[in-house]
């Protein structure tokens, strides 16, 4: 079935397979040969809203000089372990380093049954997780100025937050933001149409046809989406051989209909000047899990955007090949302050 095909390249599914040791009851990061965790990290959980436990990790730098902070929000499905080769290049640049799980995948409390499903009712969740990590971390245990990473979802989600008041951050590097999704069976308008009725007719937490509980990062490297590193590929799997907790699977219906909710808010044409700090969009050329030319358009609408576009990188640029990351990091460094080549806006 095409759609089911589809659906399972764009967002990973295959055999069921969480087996292995339950969750642990305290946070703990999962170390193995191929992924060390970085030292000296402070674990622990925040509470978030409707009692749910989010993971949390939090680093000092390495450096002799400081520079603040630098919060990092991963994408749909990923976990904190999957940053550690980032977490020690912001440290030595002088960063704190902040993160954590958001609800339903890595080491956060899940909200279904199968905790292999990803699934909200509605983004406004992943807001209150970072809310509440800002409030419970960042703010009371790290040095200020706070800057932020984020990539694909939590891109997304930290999109949504740089146009609120409350918004805390100086600056923000969004790595290949989720504004509208590739390769989807069929026309936008129908899948939506499809799991907003299957949301409305009590199937909101079914998964998207074809998904699975298998993570993304557990199917082989050949005609994978996310990177064309083989080794920095493997080491997810390898994490998840360890810990298969940590994997989230395909996402819901729901899941999938409260993220078309959330695009449209910001494909709005007023959202662009609602934006309150500067931003960094960072967009891979060969991504084919979100949309390259949304995002310099929506770059081009905004008067705080920057926009820098590495050639020939898939969408998980940070777990890229060298010569995709040495490009991500020169971006970075021009505009994050205190880093070598900041170039003030």
């Amino acid at each position: 079935m095409k759609m089911a095909l589809d659906f399972q390249k764009l967002f990973g599914s295959g055999a069921p397979s969480f087996r292995g040791p339950d969750r642990p009851r305290e946070a703990e990061l999962v170390a193995v040969p191929q992924n060390p965790v970085p030292a000296d990290g402070k674990v622990g959980y925040v509470t978030s809203s409707g009692g749910v436990r989010l993971r949390y990790a939090l680093w000092r730098g390495t450096s002799k000089h400081r520079f603040g902070t630098v919060c990092i929000l991963p994408g749909r499905g990923e976990f904190i372990e999957k940053y550690s080769e980032t977490i020690s290049d912001l440290r030595r640049r002088g960063f704190t380093v902040a993160t954590f799980d958001w609800r339903g995948q890595g080491g956060s409390d899940r909200e279904l049954a199968n905790p292999r499903k990803g699934h909200v009712t509605d983004f406004s969740e992943y807001d209150e997780d970072l809310h509440s990590f800002v409030k419970q971390v960042l703010l009371p245990d790290c040095p200020a100025p706070f800057f932020a990473l984020a990539h694909s979802m939590g891109a997304h989600i930290l999109l949504r937050n740089t146009a609120y008041e409350s918004c805390q951050f100086e600056r923000a590097v969004m790595v290949a933001p989720m504004l509208k999704l590739m390769q989807l069976p069929v026309s936008e308008r129908l899948v939506r149409l499809f799991v907003e009725t299957a949301s409305i007719a009590g199937f909101a937490d079914a998964y998207v046809p074809g998904g699975k509980d298998m993570a993304i990062e557990q199917q082989p490297f050949e005609g994978n989406v996310l990177t064309s590193d083989r080794v920095r590929y493997e080491r997810f799997e390898k994490v998840l051989e360890a810990a298969p907790w940590l994997g989230t699977g395909s996402p819901t219906n729901g899941w999938l209909f409260a993220a078309f909710r959330s695009m449209s808010e910001l494909a709005a044409t007023s959202f662009p000047g609602r934006i309150k700090v500067p931003v960094l969009m960072v967009s891979a050329s060969n991504d084919s899990i979100v949309s390259s030319e949304e995002i310099q358009k929506f770059a081009q609408r905004a008067r705080m955007c920057r926009l820098a576009v590495i050639p020939g990188a898939r969408h998980e640029i940070m777990q890229e090949c060298q010569i995709y990351r040495e490009e991500f990091w020169a971006a970075f460094d021009k505009f994050i302050p205190g880093t070598p080549e900041w170039e003030e806006v």
